[in-house]
C-alpha cells in the first residue's frame, strides 16, 4: 500500500461461409438457453442446416473435460440451476457488415484460424468459458421496462432506480474468456409509488457497436489470452485499425464495471476506458450517451471508484497506467470541471491499483488543493503489476503477481476501500480495507481459493510509518459499503457481502467498527438458504440526520435451485437485517460486480443534461 500520499510526492464464428482460403468454419449465431435433465445447454442457431451446441454449464457426474490447473469452485458435482422457461437470445442471428469488404474477409478469416489452431487447448478453468460461465454466471438478453411483483412495503426514501453492473458478453467466446472482459450491462429496479419496473440493457460502447456490426467479437480480450495467440490477435487487430475498421481513440473498454452519480449524470465506468454517459429516459428505460471526458480533460481512463464528498459533493479520482507518473490523482468540481491532474511519484513501478479512500482532512480543505498544504489519499499498491512489454507486444499476461515485490503494508493487498478517516488532529490515519489473501489468484478469478478478510490498519502520517493493524479473519467478506454521509469521516458501521467456500457472496453481514479489537466484528449476519447467493450490497438512509445505520441494505439475490432472482430491502438497523420489502424479478441477474441507488430527486437533476 502506498500508505499516505501527503502533498502527493509520494464468439461466435461467421456464418458457414468459406475463407478466402478455402476453410470452411461452423457457425455459431444466436443462442437459445434450454434446461435438460441434467445440463444447460446454450444452443444455437443458424440460417443453414448446421447446428453446433456449446454446453455451458455443466454439471453431470461425467468426468470433467482436460484442464491444466484444479477445477474452479463453481463447478460442482450437482445439477444446475434452472434457467428461464423461455429464455431470451442473446444475441439476434448474424447481420454482416457493410460494406464486407476484402480486408475485412481476410481479418475474420484470420481470426478463425487463430481460434482453431493457435488458442491454447485445453484451456485453464479460471478461463475456460465452459467453467467461467456456468450457472448463474452465464449471461442474459436484454429485457425492456417489465412490471414486477412486490411482495412488502417498499420504504419512500427507495423511490427512484438501483442500477447494477456486470459483465454480460455478447458474444459466447470462441476462446479463453475472463469475466472482466465481458460486455457492461445495467440490469435496474425502478421503484416508483410502490411499484416496481425492471429492465437489463447493454451499455452500448464504441467496442460493443463495433462488434454488432461485425455479428462477431474482434476485439482480443485483454485479460484472457496471452502468449502465441495473444501476439496473433494484436496482430489482426492492428490490421483493422489500420485499415480502418476500428478506430481505438473512439474507445476500447466495456463499462461493466461499476456506476457512479457525477456532477447530475449516471456514469458506468470499467478501467480501460472513459466513463460512458447514461440517460434514464421517461419511461423508464435507460440508454446509452456516449463516453464522457469532462470537457476534454480526461484522457485515457478512470478508476471505477471515484469518491464523492459527502459535504462539498466534489470528485476526487484517479487514473493510472504503464507509463510514469503511473498513478496520477485528480479533482471534479461541483461544475464538473476536471481539474489538473497531480502527480504521484511515490509508486515506482506500475500496480493495479483498483480503488482509493480519502479522508476528512483532505476533503474539507478543497481550496488548498494546489497551495501545497500536506492532504492525504490512501492507494494499494499491490503486487499485481503491469508488465509493460505484454502491454505493447501481446506476448505474456498484461497483469501478473511478482512474488518478489513487498507491499508498503507487508501482506496487505487491498482491492476495495470501506473507510477512512483521521484520528489525533491528523497525525493518524485509520483505514479499512477488504485484504485479498493469496493475491495471485485474484485475477484468475479462482474464487474457490481466495479469502477476502477485513483488516483495519492504522498509519502515523508525521512518521511515515505503520503503528497498527486488526484482521478480521474469521469470515470471507468483500463488497463493503457505508453509509455515504460518512465517506472520509470516522464511522462505526459497514455492510459486506460473505462469501463460502466456493466463492459465492452466501448472505449480508453488518460490522461494528467498535468492536474491532475483538476477534469478530460482525454484529448480525443474514443467509439467504441453501443455494440462493447474493450479489454486492447497498446501503440507503432514511432520513439526512438519523442514525448511522438508520436505513435500508439492498441487494440482489439469485436461486439456484428455483433459478428465481429477487431485489431484496432489508432494515439495516433491525437486529437480523429483517427483509421488509422482497422483488420478484421477471428475468435472472447474473452475479456481476457494483451498483448504484439514484433517488428520483436526483433523477430529476438529470432529466435534460445531455
Amino acid at each position: 500500500m502506498d500508505a499516505i500520499s501527503s502533498s502527493f510526492h509520494s464468439p461466435f464464428p461467421r456464418l458457414n461461409q468459406a475463407t478466402p482460403f478455402g476453410v470452411t468454419f461452423p457457425t455459431i449465431t444466436n443462442i437459445r438457453l434450454e434446461r435438460a435433465q441434467y445440463q444447460t445447454q446454450f444452443t444455437t442457431h443458424s440460417p443453414t442446416t448446421t447446428t453446433t451446441t456449446i454446453v455451458l454449464t455443466r454439471a453431470t457426474p461425467s468426468p470433467p473435460p482436460p484442464s491444466t490447473e484444479p477445477t474452479n469452485g463453481n463447478r460442482e458435482g450437482s445439477l444446475p440451476p434452472p434457467l428461464e422457461e423461455a429464455a431470451r437470445t442473446v444475441r439476434q442471428p448474424y447481420k454482416v457488415a457493410s460494406p464486407f469488404s476484402l480486408h475485412v474477409t481476410i481479418c475474420n478469416a484470420l481470426d478463425d484460424l487463430i481460434s482453431n489452431f493457435v488458442d491454447r487447448h485445453p484451456l485453464r478453468s479460471s478461463v475456460n468459458p465452459k467453467d467461467v460461465m456456468a450457472g448463474n454466471y452465464a449471461p442474459v438478453g436484454e429485457l425492456p421496462p417489465t412490471k414486477c411483483t412486490v411482495e412488502g412495503p417498499l420504504p419512500s426514501c427507495l423511490e427512484g432506480s438501483y442500477i447494477r453492473n456486470g459483465p454480460n458478453p455478447q458474444f459466447i467466446p470462441r476462446v479463453a474468456f475472463h469475466p472482466f472482459d465481458g460486455d457492461g450491462m445495467l440490469h435496474a429496479v425502478q421503484i416508483s409509488d410502490g411499484h416496481v419496473m425492471f429492465y437489463s440493457r447493454f451499455i452500448r460502447t464504441y467496442k460493443f457497436t463495433k462488434e454488432e456490426e461485425a455479428g462477431m467479437a474482434i476485439y482480443p480480450n485483454f485479460f484472457a489470452v496471452e502468449g502465441a495467440a495473444r501476439f496473433a490477435r494484436g496482430v489482426v487487430f492492428a490490421v483493422r485499425v489500420l485499415t480502418g475498421q476500428i478506430n481505438p481513440m473512439n474507445g476500447m473498454g466495456q463499462a461493466n464495471t461499476s456506476l457512479a452519480f457525477l456532477n447530475n449524470k449516471i456514469m458506468a465506468l470499467e478501467v480501460l476506458d472513459l466513463p460512458y454517459a447514461m440517460q434514464l429516459t421517461s419511461d423508464g428505460d435507460i440508454e446509452t450517451v456516449g463516453r464522457w471526458d469532462f470537457g476534454g480533460k480526461l484522457n485515457p481512463s478512470m478508476t471505477v471508484h471515484p469518491k464523492v464528498d459527502p459535504v462539498t459533493c466534489e470528485v476526487f479520482a484517479f487514473r493510472y497506467g504503464p507509463i510514469p507518473p503511473f498513478i496520477n490523482y485528480f479533482r471534479i468540481g461541483v461544475n464538473g470541471k476536471k481539474q489538473p491532474d497531480v502527480p504521484i511519484f511515490s509508486f515506482r513501478q506500475p500496480s493495479f491499483v483498483h480503488d482509493l479512500a480519502i479522508t476528512e482532512r483532505y476533503c474539507s480543505h478543497p481550496t488548498l488543493f494546489s497551495k501545497g498544504v500536506k492532504m492525504y489519499a490512501i492507494f494499494s499498491d499491490t503486487q499485481i503489476i503491469m508488465k509493460l512489454l505484454a502491454i505493447f507486444s501481446g506476448l505474456g499476461a498484461p497483469l501478473k503477481y511478482d512474488v518478489g515485490k513487498v507491499a508498503r503494508v507487508p501482506g496487505f493487498n487491498f482491492v476495495h476501500s470501506v473507510n477512512a478517516w483521521d484520528e489525533k488532529g491528523g497525525e493518524e490515519v485509520v483505514l479499512v480495507g477488504a485484504n485479498v489473501v493469496p493475491v495471485e489468484y485474484l485475477l484468475e478469478m479462482r474464487r474457490d481459493l481466495l479469502h477476502c478478510y477485513v483488516e483495519m490498519v492504522r498509519i502515523n502520517v508525521r512518521e511515515g510509518k505503520l503503528v497498527g493493524r486488526k484482521p478480521q479473519m474469521e469470515r470471507r467478506l468483500e463488497f463493503g459499503v457505508i453509509n455515504p454521509k460518512f465517506l472520509g469521516r470516522k464511522n462505526r458501521y459497514a455492510f459486506m457481502a460473505q462469501g463460502d467456500s466456493k466463492g459465492k457472496f452466501s448472505g449480508i453481514v453488518k460490522l461494528d467498527f467498535d468492536q474491532a479489537s475483538g476477534n469478530d466484528w460482525v454484529v448480525v449476519a443474514r443467509s439467504f438458504g441453501e443455494r440462493c447467493f447474493a450479489g454486492e450490497p447497498f446501503f440507503v438512509g432514511k432520513e439526512e440526520d438519523g442514525d448511522e445505520d438508520d436505513g435500508y441494505v439492498l441487494t440482489y439475490t439469485h436461486d439456484e435451485g428455483s433459478g428465481e432472482s429477487r431485489f431484496l430491502v432489508m432494515d439495516a438497523k433491525s437486529p437480523t437485517l429483517d427483509i421488509v420489502a422482497s422483488v420478484k424479478l421477471p428475468q435472472r441477474v447474473p452475479y456481476g460486480f457494483h451498483g448504484l441507488f439514484v433517488s428520483a430527486k436526483d433523477l430529476r437533476k438529470q432529466k435534460n443534461w445531455k
